[in-house]
């Protein structure tokens, strides 16, 4: 995502505990945002399509080899931060949403996905 994208402010880069998530909400949509441990910041749709509940910010963070992950916190279905795909069934994904840390402000582009 280039500065030029359409892209929304969320949050200060420092507002985001490494290892946790938080909820935004965008216009209509529900984002999860996740920083890990290596700076990273990841953006996806907040809804987990399992339970149907918008929860996947509350989950656990972490990874499978090198692939940065958060579990649902209902039924523990793991999802790529970079991809949105579930690792335990390919088939069922979320949508993943491109981050950009700005001036210290995390810009998310929710246009074009």
């Amino acid at each position: 995502m280039s500065v030029t994208t359409a892209a929304t402010v969320v949050c200060g880069y420092h507002e985001l505990l490494p290892e946790r998530g938080v909820a935004a909400l965008l216009g209509d949509r529900q984002i999860a945002l996740f920083r890990t441990y290596d700076g990273a910041v990841f953006a996806l749709d907040n809804l987990d399509p399992f339970c149907g509940a918008n929860v996947l910010s509350r989950g656990i963070v972490g990874s499978r080899g090198d692939v940065p992950t958060v579990a649902s916190p209902m039924f523990k279905q793991v999802f790529d931060l970079r991809t949105g795909v579930c690792l335990d069934d390919p088939d069922v994904a979320v949508a993943a949403y491109p981050v950009q840390v700005v001036d210290g402000r995390v810009l998310v582009g929710l246009g074009g996905e």
